[in-house]
């Protein structure tokens, strides 16, 4: 015998509500990984500007920015084909288009920057705050406490250091911001083993 049992509103709201917290876990548990990546690679980047700059007393050496994503998506691509696949669903989509967005947002600025109208001492402060905002956002997203307060603290505790630092030294800004990111993925990834 065949049973045709249909659910109830609410049996299907639950089922839907579980599926998007099971998501929403596999998504910060996998996404761990890459806020690790990111943020030594940023670790990396700022520390190698700043001997640069520091060096020579010229802030020309801020082109190299430009080349971490050439470094960073072989990378990032290389971690995606070692874990486990992870479905793409409207949450994934919403956190790939929140950095996407903190990406072209900073790259526009710092070339504006750079080739037109020279912003030097907003210009960290922008890109720090936006990096927290992008931040807080993924966590809010994710419901994770840790990246929404490691974001806010990030980026309002970046811009106001911004606004006091100067030159070569605002670079260490993004190695701390870097520091940040690889310490909230270390928690992430501790939360969802």
């Amino acid at each position: 015998m065949e049973q045709n049992k249909e659910m109830t509103a609410q049996e299907s709201l639950n089922l839907i509500s579980e599926t998007l917290n099971t998501s929403r876990r596999d998504i910060l548990k996998d996404s761990a990984r890459y806020i690790v990546l990111w943020g030594l690679l940023l670790v990396v980047f700022s520390l190698v500007i700043y001997e640069l700059w520091h060096v020579t007393g010229k802030p020309v050496w801020n082109w190299l920015w430009f080349a971490m994503p050439f470094v960073g998506y072989p990378l990032a691509s290389l971690l995606g084909k070692k874990g486990p696949a992870i479905p793409q669903n409207v949450i994934s989509r919403q956190l790939g288009w929140v950095w996407m967005a903190y990406g072209v947002f900073v790259c526009s600025v710092c070339l504006l920057s750079l080739l037109a109208v020279p912003m030097p001492a907003t210009l960290t402060l922008l890109i720090v705050l936006l990096l927290g905002f992008a931040e807080c956002l993924t966590g809010i997203m994710l419901r994770n406490w840790p990246t929404i307060v490691a974001g806010f603290v990030l980026g309002v505790g970046g811009a106001l250091a911004a606004a006091v630092l100067r030159g070569e030294g605002q670079l260490l800004l993004f190695t701390l911001g870097g520091a940040v990111m690889v310490i909230t993925g270390i928690i992430v990834k501790h939360q969802y083993k």
